[in-house]
């Protein structure tokens, strides 16, 4: 570990590190420097992703595109070169580092103390879209191939339903009919992206609130983090799954249906937030399909919970016997509450593009 460190052009000599942040995937550390300066240093999970060279180009591609459009240069993350003038280390295990100066005064928040954090998210964002609407998506590596193709989510869908191999599907009948239902739905927006009516943009990917950095006095949003899922998609989409996880009344796994809501004021606290940012750098087409980019990433998700859960519980971790299925169950909720209050939710989404 202290190799990697001492590899770093740090700006004097670094004298104490220490595992830092609450990440599952990348093992993060805190590194301080003999002046009392502060970085972040990561070694990239190669597990998870897959191709650490392509996520490193995206980051540093759109890191270096955002450090020239911001006012602050804590409004962006800045990576720390290695001694050689790289923008990452391979050390000799194969595995890849990289360091960030450490943004001070700020803080992460896991979860809404009230409406005006969610805004703020929904604010940086937005600022992120604003950034990167002119940057060429088409440049960046599609990391995880299909991610939010789905599409292609039905197809595997339908392959676990047909495979069954742990005969769950007899017991899930009103799930899968759910889903079934939706799946012409299911390509309405990559139908507008084959048409050109959707641009491709530069999206995030993993739009949560703990993905930005909160001023630590002000508590106003300072920049977005954790950009490894950074590539091509659509601004729906990231608008859309901040609402996915952000304005549903219940946790994600709630096994009481009744607390799954969709909050309508927590949609408009996200949409003003996000909107006041980027409204100008979207198209109308954009503009109109936020509401189906929400839907769209839950009944998505809905169906991968659904689809893990067919398969024998692969890829999502579980703690309990029918923890995927609880899961599958909330999203089709939620998707269920936004068909309910669908006209309303467009009236709120323009309603907030004006304003």
């Amino acid at each position: 570990m202290l190799q990697q460190v001492h590899s770093f052009k740090t700006d004097s000599n670094p004298v104490f590190h220490m595992r830092y942040g609450g990440g599952h995937i990348n093992d993060t550390y805190m590194v301080l420097d003999d002046t009392g300066r502060l970085y972040v240093i990561q070694k990239i999970n190669q597990n998870v992703f897959r191709n650490p060279k392509a996520v490193m180009e995206n980051v540093h591609a759109v890191t270096a595109y955002l450090r020239c459009r911001v006012e602050k240069l804590r409004e962006a993350l800045c990576l720390v070169p290695t001694k050689s003038g790289e923008d990452w280390l391979v050390d000799e295990a194969g595995d890849y580092w990289r360091m960030y100066y450490f943004i001070t005064d700020s803080i992460v928040l896991h979860q809404a103390a009230d409406p005006r954090d969610f805004q703020e998210s929904g604010f940086a964002f937005g600022y992120f879209q604003r950034q990167l609407a002119d940057f060429p998506a088409e440049k960046l590596h599609e990391t995880i191939p299909n991610f939010h193709n789905t599409p292609d989510r039905y197809r595997l869908f339908k392959e676990a339903l047909k495979a069954d191999p742990m005969g769950r599907a007899k017991n899930v009948s009103r799930e899968i009919e759910f889903a079934l239902a939706r799946e012409e739905y299911a390509g309405t927006l990559m139908r507008l992206l084959a048409s050109k009516d959707l641009p491709l943009r530069v999206t995030h990917n993993d739009t949560k609130l703990n993905n930005v950095l909160f001023d630590r006095d002000t508590r106003k949003a300072v920049c977005v983090i954790d950009l490894d899922t950074v590539m091509p998609g659509l601004s729906v989409n990231d608008f859309g799954d901040s609402i996915r996880f952000g304005a549903s009344t219940g946790a994600e796994d709630e096994v009481d249906l009744s607390k799954i809501n969709l909050s309508l004021d927590l949609l408009e606290s996200y949409a003003t937030g996000f909107l006041s940012a980027c409204r100008d750098s979207l198209t109308q087409c954009e503009l109109h399909h936020l509401r189906d980019g929400a839907k769209m990433m839950t009944l998505e998700c809905g169906t991968r919970f659904l689809t893990d859960y067919l398969g024998g519980d692969k890829y999502f971790a579980t703690k309990r016997e029918g923890h995927n299925l609880d899961r599958c169950r909330t999203q089709y909720k939620l998707v269920a509450e936004m068909e309910k209050y669908w006209d309303e939710m467009q009236s709120i989404i323009l309603s907030s593009s004006r304003s």
